[in-house]
Formats: C-alpha cells, sequence, structure tokens
C-alpha cells in the first residue's frame, strides 16, 4: 500500500502530515476525537429514536459495524513523535535512514465502495501481489476499522477505515549538512542540498528538509512558501508563522517576489539575453512531466549566459511566472538542456530532446520510453516518476534479485509470490502529486525490533557504522533482501541551483556552488 497508492494528495501550505484540502479526516487519530464527540451520547436518529447497538444504531445480522469517521483536524503538525520514529546514520558521504516500521492509513474512496479488499489491491496496488497482501493480513499488518482483517474477500462500506503496516525503507541523500541561513522568528532560510526532498513523499519521509530540521534541529510548525524540486539545491523559504505565510503568499499572487537561479547546460549558450515565453503544459499531473505546447500555460523565463568553458555554460535564469519544471523545460526546448538533467535531458525525447518542442511520440509512448531507459540504467533514483508507472517492472527486477539472493543464501522460504517492501519514486517535482495512501503515523507502528536513537549529527558521519542501531530484516520484505549499490553523486545532484529570493524588503542568497563557477571540468 505504500507506493502502490491508496491516496493522499499534495502537501499543504502548512507544515503537516496530509494536505488540508484533500485529507480525509485521518489526523484526528493525533487527538482522539470523532465527529459525535461533539454531540450529546444519546443522539437520535431523524425519527427520534434512540440509536441502538455498537457506536448507537442497530446492526443487521451479518452487518459489519462501521465507525464515524474521525472528525478533522488540519492543525497537526510533525511532532517529536514522528521525528523519532527512526534516525539517521552517514555512510560513504550520504545521509541514510535505518528502515522502520510504518501505518499508512486511508478511508474507503468512493470507487471502492461494494468492492473487496482483494479487488481494491489487485486492481490498484499492482506494485505488491496478492499473496504478499494475503501473507501481511495474516500477520495482523492489514486493519480494517482498527480490526485485523482474516479475509481480504470483505467487502468495503462507505467509512471504512484502512490501515497498512509496511516495513519502510528509504533511499539515501546527500551527505552534506542543511545549512541555515536565515532563522528571525518570522521566516526561516535555509540552502537545500540537492537530492532531499523539500516535504515528505514518495519513498521519502526522513530524509526530507521538514524532518532534517525537526529531528537535527527542533524546528517544526513551518509554513511552505515555496518549493525547490528534489534534486535542485540552494534558497528555500518558510514562513515561522501564519500571519507571515499570508504576508508572502500575497506578494507570490502579486509577483512581487523575484526567483534567481543558476544552472549548468550542455553546449554554448548564446552571448546574448534569450527570452523564453513558450507555453508549457503538464502532460500528466500524476508524474509532473511537463513540456511546450501551445495549450499550455503562458510562461516566461529570462536566460543570461555567465560562463563556457568550452563544453558546457553557466546559465542565469530568471523565471518570471512559476510553471512546473519551467526553467528545465525552456531550455530543453531551446537546444540547452541542463547537464545531467534525468527527464529532460533524456535521450528518450527522441533524437533533437525536445528542441523546438519535437518530440515526435505520444505523451503514453514519451512516458514509456523514459520509465525503460531509466530500468535499464537502474537508476530509479534520478527519476521522478510515479511508482504506478514503473510498479510491474519494477517489482520483477525485485523479484529476480530477491530469488537470486534467496537462492545463494539457501532460505527456506521462497519469493514466488513477488512480494516486497512497497516502493514509490517520488513525484516531488510537480505541484500536483501522485495518489498515494494519507501517512500519519501511531505509537505502535515503531515495533520492537526498531528502538534506535536519533543522531544529532549535522552531516558528520557520527556514527555511521553504528551496529547497535542497526535492524533485523524483516521477512516479509524483499528490500531486506537486497543489496542495493549506493548512488553515485552523478545520479543525485543535478546542476540546477536556486541561488537568490528577493522581495520589497528581503534578500537571500547563498555562494555560487562549485560547478558553477568558471573554471569547473565534469569529472569523468
Amino acid at each position: 500500500m505504500e507506493r502502490a497508492g491508496i491516496e493522499s494528495g499534495t502537501p499543504g501550505n502548512v507544515n503537516t502530515p496530509v494536505p488540508l484540502e484533500q485529507t480525509t479526516e485521518v489526523e484526528a487519530s493525533e487527538t482522539g476525537k470523532r465527529k459525535n464527540d461533539d454531540t450529546d451520547d444519546k443522539e437520535t436518529s431523524g425519527r427520534g429514536k434512540r440509536r441502538r447497538g455498537a457506536g448507537g444504531k442497530k446492526l443487521r445480522p451479518g452487518e459489519r459495524y462501521i465507525p464515524p469517521p474521525q472528525k478533522r483536524n488540519p492543525g497537526v503538525s510533525f511532532s517529536q513523535e514522528h521525528f523519532n520514529e527512526t534516525s539517521y546514520y552517514f555512510e560513504a558521504g550520504l545521509r541514510k535512514v535505518y528502515p522502520y516500521y510504518f501505518d499508512f492509513k486511508t478511508y474507503c474512496k468512493g470507487r471502492w465502495i461494494g468492492t473487496s479488499l482483494l479487488d481494491v489491491f489487485k486492481n490498484e496496488f499492482r506494485a505488491e501481489s496478492i499473496e504478499y497482501y494475503q501473507k501481511a493480513a495474516k500477520e495482523g499488518r492489514i486493519r480494517l476499522n482498527e480490526t485485523p482483517v482474516e479475509d481480504l474477500s470483505v467487502v468495503l462500506r462507505n467509512n471504512d477505515h484502512l490501515r497498512n503496516t509496511v516495513h519502510r525503507h528509504e533511499p539515501p541523500v546527500v551527505g552534506r549538512p542543511l545549512e541555515i541561513l536565515v532563522d528571525d522568528g518570522e521566516v526561516l532560510v535555509v540552502d537545500k542540498p540537492a537530492s532531499i526532498p523539500v516535504h515528505p513523499c514518495g519513498r521519502f519521509r526522513h530524509n526530507t528538509v521538514i524532518f532534517i530540521l525537526g529531528k537535527e534541529f527542533g524546528i517544526s510548525e513551518l509554513h511552505t512558501v515555496h518549493r525547490l524540486d528534489r534534486l535542485t539545491s540552494g534558497v528555500l523559504l518558510f514562513a515561522r508563522t501564519l500571519e507571515t505565510s499570508k504576508k508572502l503568499d500575497q506578494m507570490v499572487r502579486d509577483r512581487q517576489l523575484e526567483k534567481e537561479y543558476v544552472c549548468r547546460v550542455e553546449g554554448e549558450f548564446p552571448q546574448d539575453e534569450v527570452i523564453c515565453e513558450e507555453p508549457i503544459l503538464v502532460v500528466s499531473f500524476k508524474i509532473g512531466l511537463c513540456r511546450v505546447d501551445p495549450k499550455g500555460k503562458e510562461c516566461r523565463t529570462v536566460f543570461q549566459r555567465l560562463s563556457f568553458n568550452g563544453k558546457t555554460s553557466v546559465v542565469r535564469c530568471l523565471p518570471l511566472t512559476g510553471r512546473t519544471h519551467q526553467i528545465r523545460v525552456h531550455l530543453q526546448y531551446l537546444g540547452f538542456p541542463i547537464l545531467n538533467d534525468p527527464v529532460y535531458g533524456s535521450s528518450a525525447w527522441g533524437p533533437h530532446r525536445g528542441k523546438g518542442g519535437l518530440v515526435g511520440k505520444s505523451d503514453e509512448e514519451l512516458l514509456q520510453a523514459l520509465v525503460e531507459e531509466h530500468r535499464s540504467q537502474e537508476n530509479f533514483n534520478m527519476l521522478d516518476i510515479a511508482d504506478d508507472c514503473i510498479g510491474i517492472a519494477h517489482k520483477a527486477d525485485k523479484n529476480k534479485a530477491s530469488e537470486k539472493m534467496d537462492k545463494s543464501a539457501g532460505t527456506a522460504e521462497s519469493d514466488k509470490s513477488g512480494e516486497s517492501c512497497p516502493v514509490q519514486v517520488d513525484a516531488c517535482g510537480s505541484d500536483k502529486k501522485l495518489d498515494c495512501i494519507e501517512a500519519v503515523n501511531d505509537n505502535n507502528t515503531v515495533k520492537d525490533c526498531q528502538n534506535p536513537q536519533p543522531v544529532k549529527s549535522h552531516g558528520n558521519e557520527t556514527g555511521a557504522n553504528d551496529s547497535s542501531q542497526k535492524t533485523p530484516p524483516d521477512h516479509l520484505c524483499s528490500e531486506c533482501k537486497l543489496v542495493r549499490p549506493d548512488p553515485t553523486e552523478k545520479e543525485l545532484i543535478m546542476y540546477l541551483h536556486a541561488l537568490r529570493y528577493k522581495g520589497p524588503d528581503f534578500e537571500y542568497s547563498t555562494q555560487l556552488p562549485d560547478w558553477a563557477k568558471e573554471d569547473w571540468v565534469e569529472a569523468d
């Protein structure tokens, strides 16, 4: 369920586990309140008769009791309880997270009503096999209205609440410390390293800016002003108070904020200023893939070359509008894709790689070509594409690896079922997020096998090989059976950096990254 996607939406403006506009009232589990808590215990029906039976309603023979949905509480933010789910360790220049048990929750979606839980898993959670869910159910990892599910043929009804416990593995990110540039009580400005998502999404939870700030600096209850793509580094601004958040939001709407980026692109960029005003269309909100198209939204980006080293150019970018992937898409259109851009610099776009808007294939064919290219290179760390798009193929790869390891280790339990720990490639590059399950953690999700202490590292490799914090493998989790090679720096860094964020009465900036310096040469 983790990756295959019982829905949740885009993280909202406030630093909360699930969005305000799309959450399904799960948050109140933090407070224990329900809708009927505010009413008299002797609640009556429309006919004036007192309800009977469980929850005040008389059940027919064989009918399941379904508790009322929990009261919505949009004010819940991540707390120390969430931060303590697991801890970091540092190895080979990477920030890593010890695997941990985690609960994903959701209420029954309208399209599931009248459908068996088995069919829901079969049709919508294709990243996992039915055999995996059957085994997970037998072990009490799948619960319906807080009762362990014994039979997946149970038919779902409105207000059914599902909970799935998974053994969660997070991809590593760069081990560079998160630097706080400004913290004046009204705003918090950080220099975000590449490869780290801003907020929890997809496979990432603890390896995110929000969680690093909470775990290592004790900072929480932040309001998101803007976001950066996972592979983009640079200035990232948060509001400390609701009043400041509203003020900055109004500046964004009034286009009073200026953003300046720097990037390194392929080839010799023109010396004269270049303005691109090509409209950008979102090919799929689900995966955040965009392209130039006459039917897209208007946008405008100003480009100025800063240097050229004989092979690549450093370019200053001024996006005057804020479309998804605007800088990356416009540079692709101009024929100067960002060096090391895993999506818009990909050969999957065809021989012209999208220059001039020439693609020569349908959106579906383009998506499939991107998936196949990155699958062949085994570098899904770089590809921000929904797991539904790669699920079956990716799961097959994991199953093959698991079978090899099972045979070499002589394990008693075969991996015929394709059981695997859910994997979801993140789609943080888009304002429209994947359909995925709502992530709200409870106290009982960190089991006895997981009891690490947080590492107050601030980027130091302290405790990198502390075996006391390592956890035993989970027998249902195929990720635990795999030994994945660490991603390289090239796979985790894209040469796009948010250099400056400027308003009417403030300006925040960082130093130029090494790769943006004039004498920089790409390592082989």
